[in-house]
Order: C-alpha cells, then structure tokens, then sequence
C-alpha cells in the first residue's frame, strides 16, 4: 500500500541549496518535507571545498618546506618526507568535522519530515519517493545537485577511474594521477597531487585554464603554472589499462605525442546537475539544451510557477554561495507562495585556490563581449597590471601574477575583473563589493591603499583604466 502524504512544500535534495530551501521554506509553514537519496550533507563539506583546501594546506607545507632557498633558509631537501598515511588521515578526520557540524543541522529537524529516498514526478504536484510513498505538495523545489561528468571512453579504466570524491577516501597517496579537465577542480587537486610528490600530468581539450575567459590572463596563468606542471590544454587522448592494470594515456598535441602512465585518471571534466533522473519527462516544463529547467535568476521559479529550482541543479553557477543563496530565494519564495520575490543576488566572484591564485569578480571578458558585441572596443576600457616587479609581492617571492580590471565608458563605473597572482581571493572581494555597490573607478581610487601591500598592484590597474577612460557629461 502506497503510503500518501500531504504537504504545503516538498525539497528535493539535502545539500547546500535543499538545507538552504528547507530552513527558510519553514519559515513560513512547519509543514514541509525534505528528502535526500544518498546522504544529507554538502558535496563542499564532504568532497569539495573543504577537504581540497586540506589538500593543499599539505601541499603547500610541502611546496614551502622545499622553496626556502630564495630566502636564503637552507634546509636538507632530501630529508624532507611526505607520509601519504598521515596526510591522508589529517584531511579524512578534519573533513568528518566539517560533515558532522552539517548532519548536527539536519539531525535537529524533525525526523518525520525528513525521507531517505529517491524522488520522481508523477506530476507537477505529485512526487513518489522511492516505490512506497507519494507526497502531494503545493510547492516543490528542486535542489539535486550536480555529479562529475564521465565521458563513454573513460568507462573502460573501471575502478582505476575517479572522481574528486574517490580522492578524499584514499588511505595513502598513489605515485602518479593523469588530471582530465583542467578547470577549477582539476587544477587545484592536481597542482596540490603535484607538490605533495605525485607524478600529474593535466590533460584538456579547448585550451582553457581554471575558467579564465580573459585572454591575456589566461596566455599569463598558463606561462605562469606551466613552469612547475605538465599541462596539455588542447590534446586529444586516448585511454586504456596495461598488462598491470595502469592507466595509460596516449596524447597528441601541436604535433607531439607522448604517453603518460599512471595510478589512476581523475574525471574533472565539469559537473552535470542531476535533473535527468526525477521524472521531468512527466511535467510540461521548460528546459534548456542540457534538459535542466530555465528558472529566473532573482526568484528560482521555474515555467511551472509552483516549482523552483535551486543551487547545482539549476545549471547556473556550481558554487557553494550560490547554492546557499539560491537556496535561501527558492525557500522563501516556496514558503511564501503565490507571494514571489526576487531575491537579493549579489555580484559574481569567483576564486580558485591554486597557486597563485586565481580569481573573478563582477562580469567576466566573455560576457562583456557578448553584452556590448561590435561595441566592445568602444564601450569597454581595459586596465591592467603585471605583479612580476610589484613591490609586495617580489618581497614574499610571490611576483607572478596578472590583472585586468574593466570599466564602463561614458561611466567610468567597474565592471568586473580577472587575474591570477597573490592575494587574488582577497582582491576578488575588495572588487565584487565595489562591483555590487555601482562604483566607478575614481570613486574606488579614492579609497585607501596601504604601503607595502598587494593592493597596490590594483591601484596601478585601476589608474591604468582611469587613463583610458572618457566620462560623458551626463554620467555621475
């Protein structure tokens, strides 16, 4: 017998956005369900942000411990010993810290409101969770999540093929990974693999690094990250298992081939959101080409106004304060039904913990290009500085790095940035506030700047891109 309930709003997924949507959702009414098919807690907690910061606060003790020469610190390298046991060890116990402050959340919601299940749409009110229930629900909204991508021709490495999640189980650290994808989750594990003495070599297809759509910056991060890692961007490869069961990556780029044989070959090829298994098929709702459903940027609803949408799902931006915000827009406004608001959605930033670091704020070179089109030239003004000699930087030997920061004409007023070099996770944040707040950048070089520091290096740009701009009279 079918058990059936009735509720005012269902979640869909236990994450970041379904914990977001669920608490806010309760706001409004007490009678709303959650439920989750695998485990409640967030892929940031369990298997993404949090346990690869770890990584790389290892990495970097490492990198350091080795680079102390410059500074005229001598230390016996060869003494200097990586136990793979005890990193491993360090970054599973502080990351079932972080879970369990996660599940403490969830555990204190009431029992009878949270299902352990998976969920499929009969209807657009009708969502049956794994074979015995069915859940009527007023409002629903969808927070599943995304998953890594694999591709067809990696299904034959069998368990010699991972994801980031299958990295934070490891009891020791292998001799050899081949990274495919070298976008924000690739590069960071594999630089991070890398100095902590795994052999790495990252493999991609179109050129791209981390998500850099700045040209200029991303001829730089390349120059730049190329010196201490093995990077085909744009290759074509083929994968197959040897006689003992490595991993052996044939590869051909600009001409030259190679081969790269390794332990294993982590997937890091982009995320897909899971919305293609919940039964879309059984609602009329608009989806894009990926089949995931186009939902409004300022209130999460969906083309079914009763359904919203929220965090990795939603195919918009994969990051955790996206998802919390999304999640906290599409709770509210599920709560509150027919009563929909738009959200406060803030200014985009972005940040990639390599190092250096690499970082976004505000509106990306591409989408600028798209907005403006054949007025790109004309309407955009670019400035720029190179920390290879900025002061700061050159004293902690930290003197790589590029930033370009672009403004609007007539204006004068920011328009977002990109860069990679020193302290970028803190510029990024100095420049997305200046962003979300409409400033121009005379009003932002009226702010202070210390000496020595970092920040210096983004004065020097934004006074480069004061230099090119024209105000029109009518511009405040």
């Amino acid at each position: 017998m079918m058990k059936q309930i009735q509720a005012d709003v269902l979640v869909i997924g236990g994450g970041t956005a379904g914990m977001g949507a669920f608490r806010h959702a309760r706001q409004f009414t007490d009678n709303v369900y959650l439920v989750e098919s695998t485990v409640f807690g967030t892929t940031c907690a369990r298997v993404g942000c949090m346990p690869s910061k770890l990584l790389i606060a290892a990495a970097e003790a490492r990198h350091h411990a080795l680079h102390t020469a410059p500074f005229g610190i001598h230390l016996d390298t060869a003494s200097v010993r990586t136990d793979g046991r005890e990193v491993m060890a360090r970054i599973k116990a502080e990351r079932d810290r972080f879970v369990g402050f996660v599940l403490e959340d969830v555990e204190a919601w009431p029992a009878e409101r949270r299902i352990m299940s998976a969920a499929k749409f009969i209807d657009e009110h009708t969502v049956e969770v794994g074979g015995h229930t069915r859940i009527s629900a007023d409002r629903i909204v969808i927070a599943t999540g995304s998953r890594p991508l694999i591709l067809p021709q990696w299904q034959a490495l069998g368990d010699r093929l991972i994801v980031n999640d299958d990295v934070f189980s490891w009891d020791d650290l292998p001799e050899s990974v081949a990274v495919f994808g070298p976008g924000v989750i690739g590069l960071e594990l594999g630089q991070a693999l890398s100095r902590l003495g795994v052999k790495v070599e990252i493999f991609g297809v179109s050129g791209n690094l981390a998500g850099l759509a700045d040209p200029v910056v991303r001829r730089e991060a390349v120059a730049s990250f190329s010196q201490e890692l093995t990077l085909h961007l744009d290759s074509r490869t083929q994968v197959s298992l040897d006689e003992n069961g490595k991993v052996v990556v044939d590869w051909e780029e600009n001409g030259q081939s190679g081969r790269f044989v390794a332990d294993y070959a982590l997937a890091a090829a982009g995320r897909v959101p899971n919305t293609d298994n919940i039964g879309l098929e059984n609602l009329n709702i608009v989806t894009d080409a990926r089949g995931v459903p186009v939902a409004d940027p300022h209130t999460m609803q969906t083309s079914i106004p009763h359904i919203f949408i929220a965090g990795d799902a939603s195919n918009q931006l994969p990051l955790l304060h996206e998802a919390s915000d999304q999640g906290k827009i599409a709770g509210d406004n599920a709560g509150r039904y027919p009563d929909v608001r738009p959200g406060l959605r803030r200014s985009p930033i972005g940040v990639v913990f390599t190092d250096p670091q690499i970082a976004s704020a505000g509106e990306r070179y591409t989408a600028l290009q798209q907005r403006y089109g054949e007025r790109f030239d004309s309407a955009v003004a670019i400035g720029e500085v190179s920390f290879k000699n900025q002061g700061r930087s050159r004293v902690m030997l930290k003197n790589q790095g590029h930033l370009r920061v672009y403004a609007e004409q007539g204006s004068g007023r920011l328009l977002g940035a990109e860069m990679f070099g020193p302290a970028a996770e803190h510029i990024a944040h100095l420049l997305a506030w200046s962003h979300q707040q409409g400033l121009t950048v005379a009003q932002m070089l009226d702010m202070p700047f210390y000496h020595p520091v970092v920040e210096e290096g983004l004065r020097t740009a934004l006074r480069d891109v004061q230099s090119k701009l024209r105000y029109d009279h009518q511009a405040a």
